[in-house]
């Protein structure tokens, strides 16, 4: 039996992003050792592209070369965007931080487990106070025209500036840390140039590696970056109880393998990382996992719809931060608009006219209907040199439920198949409703991804679920504590958790859930 004064480690995180992040600070700061195993990169400033029209320095796929940290993955039923690097999917994602109204909290397959709406409102208090959440003190064009829609449909007092993890401050001006007593980074204020989602060169946005992980490193926590696990190994091959082996290897090169010991291990790769990581080791060295790995997925029920208005001389749609705004247009649908950065066209390339029909070939048809019957608005809409500064996306999320399984593919890496409920749709009626209303605002044409309106595959940047929390281990793969089922010493902290569609981001929710799954784990006991 396995000595645990032996081990490398106390725990091993995999993963940096809203679940690891926040692990790696609390176990530290219970006096634990700590390392952070990340595939993707660490990022300075100066790394961020200046848009997304710089692939290599934005999309992760190390195959072809492409070391950024966006990555878009394509699944039978949904294209998903997810975040890659040393804090995860804060490189990436638009800061947005809202709460979930009480259905998330008493629906799906953790409803019954506790009073969660209760239980975690402390701990949404934390995060909040970690992720330096503010709100959008200025709303801009793109925030009006939603704003006006809210007006126009009589639902006013549902439309609200966002709460975002944004440094604001004086524009431009550099300060000592302003969050954490002269701990944290210093900060420079938010410039309000929209590109927030392609990395932020002006140190405004509160990225994990600017809080949690920055004080955890200060507490002795150790990241390793450019490293992904490939195998988990229960030492003496029992229930994980004397600990774990970790074998990973270099992002980059293959060839470049590694080894550690731990006593307790942590998997918070997200959806897209930690679910096919479960799912291969269930395989061979983790067969005791729950048969429900991969399953009960989530796509947050989106729609992204982009719109670009024909105005020449268009106001500047891109100008605030990523998502300023957010309308509740009913019980179980949010609108929010998005922005990119200056010249950030690479969207253009993959979207198309939106066109609806229940028959692909009318959809397809229809799209070169469009050229016949709107011309000159096409041809301005696509040729346009101002894209960025003349479009807005349009992030449509709802908490009604349906639900995917996520299995390891012959051909692709990762496929879906459906489980229950109808297969997510890029057709939501009430979305098209609200981007007819928007294109009308700004004198524009709606666009969608071409999986979208070709395939009817919607695209999602919120995809959750495939480890569930649950009363046992028949209906999902965690407790209600987020620890493994079948074996010691093992939880999972991330958006594969979430056990029910929060209907707006979820990166609050990830947080919150992983500070309350850290608050009830002991201090060290450092007696032997």
């Amino acid at each position: 039996m396995a000595n645990f004064f032996s081990m490398e480690f106390d725990y091993v995180i995999i993963g940096s992003g809203f679940g690891g992040s926040v692990g790696a600070l609390r176990l530290s700061e219970k006096g634990y050792k700590v390392l952070v195993i990340e595939k993707g990169k660490w990022f300075k400033a100066e790394d961020f592209p200046k848009n997304n029209t710089e692939v290599k320095k934005w999309i992760w796929e190390p195959k072809l070369k492409m070391k950024g940290f966006f990555k878009m993955t394509f699944l039978n039923h949904v294209t998903a965007l997810s975040g890659v690097g040393v804090g995860g999917g804060s490189l990436t994602y638009a800061n947005t931080l809202p709460v979930p109204k009480k259905e998330f909290f008493n629906s799906g397959s953790w409803g019954k487990l506790n009073n969660w709406e209760q239980i975690l409102a402390p701990f949404y208090a934390s995060a909040y106070s970690m992720l330096g959440a503010s709100v959008n003190p200025i709303l801009f064009e793109a925030d009006k025209a939603l704003q006006n829609i809210a007006k126009e449909i009589g639902i006013e007092n549902q439309f609200e500036a966002t709460k975002v993890a944004v440094y604001f401050g004086e524009p431009g001006v550099k300060v000592k840390d302003p969050y954490f007593s002269g701990k944290g980074p210093d900060r420079s204020g938010c410039t309000f140039c929209g590109a927030c989602m392609t990395g932020c060169r002006f140190n405004s946005k509160n990225t994990l590696d600017k809080n949690y992980l920055h004080l955890a490193q200060q507490l002795g926590a150790q990241i390793s970056a450019e490293k992904e696990v490939f195998d988990v190994i229960p030492i003496d091959n029992l229930n994980g109880e004397d600990g774990y082996t970790i074998h990973y290897k270099s992002s980059f090169n293959k060839r470049e393998k590694y080894t550690v010991t731990t006593k307790a291990i942590i998997f918070a790769g997200g959806v897209l990382g930690t679910v096919p990581l479960l799912l291969k080791l269930k395989q061979k060295s983790l067969p005791k996992l729950s048969e429900m790995v991969g399953c009960n997925v989530r796509t947050n029920n989106e729609s992204l719809l982009g719109v670009t208005s024909i105005n020449k001389n268009a106001t500047n749609y891109n100008k605030g931060i990523a998502i300023g705004s957010i309308l509740h247009a009913d019980k179980n649908s949010h609108l929010e608009v998005v922005r990119y950065g200056d010249d950030s066209h690479f969207f253009r390339l993959l979207t198309v006219p939106f066109v609806y029909s229940k028959y692909a070939l009318f959809r397809f048809f229809g799209i070169f209907g469009l050229f016949f019957v709107k011309p000159i608005m096409l041809f301005k809409t696509i040729f346009a040199k101002n894209y960025a500064k003349r479009s807005t996306i349009l992030l449509f999320m709802q908490t009604l439920d349906s639900t995917l399984r996520l299995k390891l593919g012959t051909i692709t890496k990762l496929k879906s198949v459906k489980e229950q409920g109808k297969a997510p749709t890029a057709f939501i009626k009430e979305a098209q409703e609200l981007a007819k209303k928007f294109a009308k605002q700004v004198n524009g044409i709606p666009y969608a991804n071409f999986t979208d309106v070709l395939f009817g595959i919607p695209t999602t940047a919120h995809i959750l679920g495939g480890a569930v929390m649950a009363e046992d281990n028949s209906k999902g793969v965690i407790d209600k504590n987020c620890n493994v089922f079948g074996y010691k010493n093992m939880m999972v902290c991330d958006g594969s958790i979430i056990s029910a569609n929060p209907g707006v981001n979820p990166s609050l929710t990830i947080t919150a859930i992983t500070e309350y799954a850290m608050s009830n784990i002991p201090i060290k006991n450092t007696k032997i």
